[in-house]
């Protein structure tokens, strides 16, 4: 038990959330005139109150973690991974003392460094030089630590013309490798990194895994939340996978990621409507939407090599009609990355007669990237145009890269831009 340098215990954290409604009618001319002096809405607000405005005020108990306990020893390197809002980045705050937890306790032996977010522990107004000096400071090293540490600090951050600007003048990359290589080269107990490095370029990336490996192999401890599930293997011994607030999983890496590949951790998976409210007109209403697998059980987590089926299930209201499906495909900015028609179906020339119908289209594995992505579903006739059925937002899945080196990928850790990832075919051929 003497190498235990994190013990968590009971550990929650609860938020209260607010939700008012406001009862009362805003004219236009309120919008306007609130919007131009903040005195007005001050006074608008005051005299609202004192007039009787109608405030529902409800509040709900949060809590972005409920129970958790672990324990992790010295030198771990632990990959902490789960769907957005299971915890992760609620759980380094508690960590790294940013926040106070409402249950439970935290026993950390030694230095915690933690890179949570572009510029946390960073003085806008002072230089990167001063910056790292007063982090070194707030870590409780000594000046003469800190200068002996100055000079590769600096050379890993590759900031040296930049030196001695203020940090609010640097970009959110030349802010991230300063702010890594503090805290990786002051010499922390317990490392703690979230995925800010995806701010970074894929080489500063390389470097970072390079660094954390280093950590690890001299006895010091990483914890590493990403999403990255290629480089959560590369550099993570163990895998804690969270789930709604709870830990779900505290193990080897190799079983881990395995386990949360399968778990269908992420998005809206399968939306279904009764007759009423089902998406459509008297021709053609779509009562389910679903992505999957090839063994059809509705999934919203896919390896980025394997192929994602999207299935309609809808029913022909009235025969006679010709028409055909269609898809939209937007990733996590909201950007339509590209559509599909069904342009071979029967459909599309013969009338359709009255029934319910199943239809799928299938992604081939190797051409989505990394990331969320949503579908909107719709039934149409093409020529003249005339929509039917559309589904917008229908279902939602997350796309997670192959952590066997078969895709796009290889064996590159770094970022990887670009909207799709095709695996495609290259010729070489020496030529002299």
């Amino acid at each position: 038990m003497a190498n235990i340098v994190l013990k968590v215990e009971n550990l929650s954290k609860k938020y209260i959330i607010g939700h008012k409604s406001n009862a009362r009618y805003t004219a236009l001319r309120e919008v306007i005139t609130h919007g131009a002096m903040d005195i007005g809405k001050r006074i608008a607000s005051f005299c609202s109150d004192r007039l009787g405005t109608v405030h529902n005020s409800t509040t709900e108990d949060f809590f972005a973690l409920k129970d958790v306990s672990f324990e992790v020893k010295q030198g771990d390197r632990i990959g902490i991974i789960g769907r957005n809002g299971a915890g992760k980045s609620t759980l380094l705050k508690l960590l790294s003392r940013i926040t106070e937890p409402t249950t439970g306790r935290i026993s950390i032996k030694g230095r915690v460094a933690s890179l949570l977010e572009v510029g946390t522990g960073f003085h806008p107004e002072l230089t990167g030089r001063e910056n790292i000096y007063l982090n070194g400071a707030i870590l409780g090293m000594a000046r003469t630590e800190i200068k002996r540490k100055f000079d590769e600090i600096v050379s890993f951050a590759e900031v040296e013309r930049f030196l001695d600007t203020p940090v609010k003048r640097y970009s959110s990359g030349m802010y991230v490798r300063l702010a890594f290589a503090v805290a990786a080269h002051l010499e922390p107990e317990i490392l703690v990194v979230d995925e800010v490095l995806a701010v970074g370029d894929a080489q500063f990336q390389k470097k970072c895994l390079g660094k954390m490996k280093e950590v690890g192999n001299e006895g010091r401890t990483v914890l590493f939340v990403s999403h990255n599930m290629l480089a959560i293997k590369q550099l993570c011994d163990k895998t804690l996978i969270l789930k709604e607030g709870r830990v779900e999983f505290l193990g080897p890496t190799e079983n881990g990621i395995p386990l949360y590949l399968q778990s269908g951790m992420c998005g809206l998976k399968e939306k279904t409507w009764d007759k009423a409210r089902a998406p459509g007109d008297n021709v053609v209403k779509i009562y389910k939407v679903f992505s999957h697998a090839e063994d059809r059980v509705p999934c919203d987590t896919f390896d980025i090599t394997k192929k994602i089926g999207i299935t309609f299930e809808y029913e022909v209201l009235e025969g006679g009609y010709t028409f055909t499906h269609g898809m939209n495909v937007f990733n996590e900015e909201g950007l339509n990355i590209f559509d599909s028609h069904d342009v071979v179906s029967r459909t599309r020339y013969s009338p359709c007669e009255k029934g319910v119908y199943t239809s799928t289209v299938w992604i081939p594995g190797n051409i989505m990237s990394e990331g969320i992505f949503s579908i909107s579903a719709a039934i149409f006739k093409p020529t003249p145009f005339v929509l039917h059925a559309h589904a917008v937002d229908a279902v939602s899945f997350r796309v997670i890269d192959s952590i066997r080196g078969d895709s796009a990928r290889g064996d590159y850790s770094g970022g990887f831009p670009g909207i799709v990832r095709p695996l495609l075919n290259w010729e070489t051929s020496k030529t002299g």
